[in-house]
């Protein structure tokens, strides 16, 4: 849930007779406004008088909160105090927000704005306005000015996207994600495969063969399968390479169906717009806009990059243009073991992505059970130079790394955003057992929103968080999320 402070402060402020107050349309529960009187009891000057500072505080549902401002004005001499207390109107509680009541109070001389913070749920959405009012009643010795009632004004939200519904592997091994339900961000979800350009198989386990998935990569473009109605593995007897003369983008979709094997022999997938074997398309290979690659509904399990040039991301290695991982599961991949070099992702490593977007993984798992995790030099599952991450309704436990037992994210101007997802029992040796995290020149950031992390063991260096290994002006951002040992 996000949460922001709405303030409200009052430029100035001085008694009047006059003011407006509101009523409610019985039939809509809108709230309208008319002209009237108020009665203001007369406060000598020196001792001033109590008010809200203004009649309406509008506030966005989303918002989480609202902040009321009580001031005293035209004086301060002598202690004086107020009660205050919410009602609702067409705003209830605690639908719409948490009822509050208490007590502010001013010293002799005191003439301090006080605040009140009143709770907005931003759980039940709704369209339109609603309102409820906010109430002050003086204390002994105490005199009330102007605005001695206030109505909060809530904007709804809009109507949350209906959640996506994902194919379900129908297999033993650990489903796809999270419990999480949070929003997914606009192009991080499923791509539309319903006309494919590539089908492999013709509706048997057998016609779904190896070199029908590195022929249709090299081409690139919406890739499905038709290998039968019963879940199948691919054993790849090489690497699926995206060459970057083809399609500008690709989707592979297993359909909850298809697991693509590395044997524990190879990696299973590659891009690298920088690598001149798959064609140089632009004088920026570090920066291009294309290929763009999303895998989706499918399981890479078994990937080995040991025998690599680049022995790192034993699922996936990608350089360049995009990548994008949507329920889909990762098992047992594997970079490079013995390698005394800084080697990133036993799943997914990860480099150069354009203009710096982020890397989406949502309603994914990487590891699942003690015997399916990944593991790696640096990041068991997940591993990065220069490359931001957003992982969405995501699980990542079980992973192995001497840093970074789930993610290792390393480089300039980062933001690492972990939504609705789960880190948990991962392991390190020496640094981050669940996140290890250094933005070398400082802005990057750490956001965890609705996530569980737990269970991590190993290594050292936590200054803020167990088991994330940041630096010690390294933002990390939390809301509504656990994160324990």
């Amino acid at each position: 849930m996000r949460k922001a402070t709405l303030v409200w402060l009052l430029a100035s402020t001085a008694l009047s007779a006059h003011g407006s107050e509101t009523s409610t349309n019985g039939s809509t529960g809108a709230k309208t406004s008319s002209a009237s009187t108020l009665s203001v009891q007369t406060a000598t000057v020196s001792a001033g008088a109590i008010g809200f500072a203004a009649a309406d505080f509008p506030v966005n549902q989303s918002a989480g909160s609202v902040i009321l401002t009580v001031v005293r004005s035209n004086g301060t001499k002598g202690a004086m105090s107020v009660t205050y207390s919410t009602m609702s109107e067409s705003a209830v509680a605690p639908t719409n927000y948490t009822a509050e009541t208490g007590t502010l109070n001013w010293a002799d001389g005191d003439g301090s704005n006080k605040t009140i913070t009143i709770p907005i749920n931003s759980a039940n959405v709704f369209t339109g306005t609603k309102y409820f009012v906010a109430k002050l009643v003086a204390g002994a010795n105490s005199i009330l000015g102007s605005h001695t009632t206030t109505s909060v004004i809530i904007t709804g939200g809009t109507t949350p996207p209906t959640p996506p519904e994902y194919v379900i592997f129908p297999d033993d091994l650990p489903g796809a994600g999270s419990n999480g339900t949070d929003p997914v961000p606009a192009g991080a979800g499923l791509e539309d495969t319903s006309h494919p350009d590539h089908v492999i198989g013709n509706g048997t386990p057998s016609s779904c063969t190896s070199a029908a998935v590195v022929a249709a990569v090299k081409v690139g473009g919406i890739i499905t399968f038709e290998c039968g109605s019963a879940p199948v593995t691919i054993q790849m007897a090489q690497t699926a390479k995206l060459f970057n003369n083809g399609a500008s983008k690709t989707v592979i979709d297993g359909g909850g169906l298809v697991t693509l094997s590395g044997v524990k022999q190879r990696r299973i997938l590659y891009m690298n717009t920088c690598d001149q074997s798959l064609v140089w398309t632009s004088s920026e290979c570090q920066d291009q806009q294309y290929p763009q690659l999303t895998v989706q509904n499918i399981t890479f399990s078994g990937g080995n990059a040991g025998n690599e040039s680049n022995p790192e991301g034993g699922a996936i290695f990608a350089l360049g243009g995009r990548i994008k991982v949507v329920n889909s599961r990762f098992f047992s991949n594997v970079c490079a073991s013995n390698n005394p070099n800084l080697l990133f992702g036993g799943a997914i490593s990860a480099f150069e992505q354009y203009q710096s977007l982020p890397v989406y993984v949502v309603h994914s798992t990487f590891g699942g059970t003690s015997s399916l995790g990944n593991t790696c030099n640096d990041g068991g599952a997940l591993g990065s130079i220069g490359v931001s991450w957003t992982l969405v309704n995501s699980l990542l436990d079980y992973n192995h790394a001497e840093s970074g037992g789930a993610i290792y994210n390393d480089g300039v101007n980062l933001n690492l955003v972990i939504s609705g997802s789960q880190l948990e029992y991962n392991q390190a040796t020496t640094f981050g057992s669940s996140i290890f995290f250094v933005s070398d020149n400082v802005p990057g950031s750490i956001t965890i929103t609705d996530s569980t992390i737990k269970g991590n063991s190993g290594g050292t260096w936590y200054d803020k968080y167990p088991s994330i290994s940041a630096e010690a002006d390294t933002p990390i951002i939390v809301k509504n999320s656990t994160i324990s040992n």
